[in-house]
């Protein structure tokens, strides 16, 4: 399982996957700090799919330093935790989830849900609205290099006219790290903090590799440096106060 959690990968240290240890060791770190004060963390998992965050964030025992809360569409069958969740928002987040308040959550977590979204704009303003002053948001999205997303943006619907594809295709976005950033900043006052890329190169004939601790840190460090070549980023952002 990856990272002795996650059944979906058999790889140990599963390059598709390293973004929710991450997540999980910043949340963790987070809880901690915030328990210090003597109070509990609020946590918002938006798109939470089989709870894929809540099987990570599981090795760090902070299940009493966090109330873990989830919002989506539909719930996966199944999903990990779900009688451990304080609130279930079932819901579009395309129609701004009106039943959550404003400023609630310390952190609020988005992975891999924007590029499915035909319209991104009232997400991105709600993910900020329901964030707490102070809070973070961390926002996770597959990219290309800057310039090739408007490439496939443009130049897939045409392709698919001319050569119908056998399914219908999930991505329906297409991002670059600057874009996504930039995107954010225009829709609302939260201040970028950093960004982190994750699978520079993954699966065919490399995908042993990713069994070894090595190769996991080395494509952490290199997207650390250079998260625009990567295959997916992740970006955090805080709310003003």
């Amino acid at each position: 399982m990856a990272f002795g959690v996650d059944p979906t990968r058999r790889e140990f240290f599963s390059l598709r996957q390293a973004r929710y240890d991450a997540l999980a060791h910043d949340i963790a770190i987070m809880a901690r700090t915030t328990a210090s004060t003597g109070q509990k963390l609020d946590l918002l998992d938006v798109g939470p799919w089989d709870g894929v965050l809540a099987r990570h964030l599981q090795p760090h025992s902070i299940s009493d330093l966090v109330t873990h809360s989830i919002a989506d569409i539909e719930f996966h069958e199944g999903i990990y935790g779900m009688e451990s969740y304080r609130d279930r928002y079932h819901g579009d987040l395309m129609q701004g989830y009106p039943e959550i308040a404003s400023n609630t959550y310390d952190i609020v977590v988005c992975e891999q849900v924007l590029e499915h979204l035909p319209n991104v704009e009232v997400p991105i303003r709600t993910l900020a609205r329901v964030l707490k002053p102070g809070g973070k948001l961390f926002l996770g999205v597959p990219i290309f290099p800057h310039g090739v997303h408007w490439v496939r943006h443009y130049g897939q619907p045409f392709w698919d006219k001319v050569f119908p594809p056998n399914k219908v295709r999930g991505h329906v976005q297409s991002f670059s790290k600057r874009s996504i950033i930039r995107l954010v900043e225009r829709l609302t006052d939260l201040e970028l903090k950093s960004a982190r890329g994750f699978r520079i190169v993954s699966g065919g004939i490399l995908r042993p590799l990713e069994e070894r601790q090595w190769w996991w840190r080395l494509n952490r460090t290199v997207g650390t440096m250079v998260p625009s070549l990567c295959v997916e980023v992740q970006v955090i952002f805080k709310k003003p106060i």
